[in-house]
């Protein structure tokens, strides 16, 4: 392999010839061997967002050669084309604040630029790093702005896929609508309901959960571009500080904001605590309903068996025939991965000290974790579970008869106390429940319209 000398401030050393990553980022590949993983796309294309319009506002205020500017600037958009993206070899958790990543692409696109200028990579003297492509900035006011803006993005995409699943569950709700059941409370017998309500319940919990973290996204929007080092903007020029996130905003889509106070927009990172907050808070009501959902497959003989879910592989290396819910099993899994990466991206926010918060790079990995993971385990939710769920309306019917889930009507006209006795009658000897009630002295009309399941799953529903 053929090699080319760089040098930074620790020392000189070889890197690839054909590589477009420079020395800093091959010492950071050397240093954080940790996740095995690297920079996701989406977060790639963020950091050529911004360094594409850092150019741009350089330019425009004078401060960057045009001929410097446009390479860059091209540069830029090929990697939002897709390509080079194999050249951004750092490990997403990392020490250094995010230094590694920013001089990632900082070296990627010098060397990119370099080509286009027609000089070979590694000859810095025509498009340097740090000062053409870095120029005005620092890692820490691109990093975190390059968290954010991947993050909104990542974002929108699990908030389309919580649509679906609302969709799903709504179009279950309403092919379930006709069919009574017993509720339960605390896994007992409590009152009728209809299967139709339950899954209703269900996308409205994901409903909600939708709006919570569509409601945390906007806490992205806001940026620290051209706070640099620690918020007093050091190294910027009055234009590039007043222009730089408008020119963000134009080269993403994305309207965003500036700091109000930049000290306190790079010293603290908050912000990602509200989005992983609204995240696990998505994941509990998830796993709810896949618990839920399991409850009511269990069978299918000894179990409840009021609902059938697809069959999707063998679930049993010993016993023959066994089906196991595999489908809301993963996304169990991944809503206790979302709760657990909330604590780690709760403690990162915390850890920070005066002027800068290191952490940031376990912030993002966990964050974007939680947001990859949710979106594709409600795909296959969706697709592999809720679209083909099956009502076993006959179970349903027969566990509703012969419940004491009827007796809770007749305390207005019975009180509590005859209501009970009716209750463990049934329970002790079989004794029907209508019988009982005669027996108290209630008419046949008083329980024919005290007893009709339809009214009682029904009373003040909402249309």
């Amino acid at each position: 392999m053929n090699y080319r000398l760089e040098s930074d401030s620790v020392g000189e050393k070889q890197v690839p010839a054909d590589a477009y990553y420079g020395v800093q980022t091959l010492r950071a590949h050397e240093n954080f061997n940790i996740t095995g993983y690297r920079l996701p796309g989406v977060l790639i294309d963020s950091l050529a967002q911004i360094k594409k319009a850092c150019a741009i506002t350089n330019r425009r205020g004078g401060d960057l050669e045009k001929g410097i500017a446009d390479a860059i600037v091209s540069a830029c958009d090929d990697i939002l084309a897709g390509a080079y993206h194999e050249q951004f070899i750092v490990d997403p958790i990392q020490g250094g604040a995010g230094t590694s990543t920013n001089m990632n692409a900082n070296e990627v696109i010098a060397n990119i630029a370099l080509e286009k200028l027609g000089k070979e990579k590694g000859d810095y003297q025509f498009c340097h790093p740090n000062d053409h492509v870095n120029m005005a900035q620092s890692t820490n006011d691109v990093y975190p702005t390059s968290l954010k803006l991947a993050i909104y993005k990542t974002g929108l995409k699990l908030i389309d896929k919580l649509t679906e699943l609302e969709t799903a569950l709504g179009e279950k709700a309403e092919e379930f609508r006709d069919i009574l059941k017993i509720g339960r409370t605390q896994l007992m017998d409590a009152v009728p309901i209809t299967l139709g309500q339950e899954f209703k319940a269900y996308a409205s919990a994901v409903k909600r959960a939708k709006r919570i973290i569509a409601a945390s996204l906007e806490e992205m929007k806001t940026v620290n571009m051209a706070a640099t080092a620690i918020g007093t903007g050091i190294n910027t020029s009055e234009y590039f500080f007043h222009n730089v996130t408008d020119s963000l905003s134009l080269v993403t889509g994305i309207q965003l904001t500036q700091a109000a106070d930049m000290v306190d927009g790079t010293q603290n990172i908050d912000s990602f605590t509200v989005v992983s907050s609204a995240l696990k808070t998505c994941a509990v009501a998830l796993s709810k309903m896949a618990n839920d959902i399991r409850l009511m497959n269990s069978g299918p003989k000894a179990g409840l068996g009021e609902i059938t879910i697809p069959a999707k592989q063998n679930g049993s290396s010993i016993m023959p025939g066994k089906i196991n819910p595999v489908i809301p099993e993963v996304l169990n899994q991944c809503c206790f991965a979302v709760i657990g990466n909330d604590m780690t991206v709760t403690m990162a926010c915390e850890a920070g000290q005066l002027e800068l918060n290191a952490f940031e790079p376990v912030v993002f990995q966990r964050i974007y974790e939680s947001m990859t993971m949710l979106t594709n385990g409600v795909d296959t939710f969706i697709e592999n579970c809720v679209k083909g769920i099956v009502a076993n309306k006959d179970k349903c019917h027969d566990l509703l008869y012969n419940s004491t889930g009827f007796v809770t009507a007749l305390c207005p006209v019975l009180g509590y106390k005859k209501s009970a006795e009716i209750a463990k009658k049934f329970l002790k000897d079989g004794t029907p429940i209508i019988e009982g009630a005669l027996a108290a002295g209630m008419t046949q009309q008083q329980l024919d319209e005290l007893l009709n399941p339809e009214k009682l799953a029904r009373q003040f529903e909402k249309k």
